[in-house]
């Protein structure tokens, strides 16, 4: 059965050359959790270890769940978002007027959760408005 990219719609393969910088290589079939392990204290590259888990459970109701990406879309597009420097800042505004900013460190990594939250947000919104931005453009 044919797999495809969840984002890019690409056809996918699990054979040989994964990430190398070839259309095979670029092509290559690559799982990303939804929520990351490490957000429910599991690491799923150090196996066995735990760490504190920031969140009991999860926010979206999606924990443990994966979906299938082509090497580009998964590594280069979803692990490297470009934030600019005004986007940091603004985010950072954000951040504060909701009191998840920090002065110091403490154990309590709730306001950590927040933020991660507010990011999710952030991008829900963004899509939904580019969405219906093309919609009203293509009506």
């Amino acid at each position: 059965m044919d797999e495809f990219c969840a984002i890019c719609g690409c056809l996918l393969h699990r054979e040989d050359e994964y990430g190398l910088p070839t259309v095979r290589g670029r092509s290559h079939a690559t799982a990303h959790h939804h929520i990351a392990e490490r957000f429910f204290g599991r690491s799923s590259n150090r196996r066995g270890t735990q760490r504190e888990a920031m969140f009991a459970e999860c926010p979206w109701g999606h924990e443990g769940e994966t979906t299938v990406f082509c090497y580009e879309c998964h590594e280069e597009l979803m692990h490297n978002p470009v934030l600019l420097p005004d986007d940091i800042q603004r985010l950072s505004e954000l951040v504060t007027s909701r009191n998840l900013s920090e002065d110091r460190k403490t154990e309590d990594r709730t306001r950590l959760a927040g933020r991660i939250k507010l990011f999710h947000e952030v991008i829900a919104r963004g899509i939904e408005e580019l969405l219906a931005e093309e919609d009203c453009q293509n009506k």
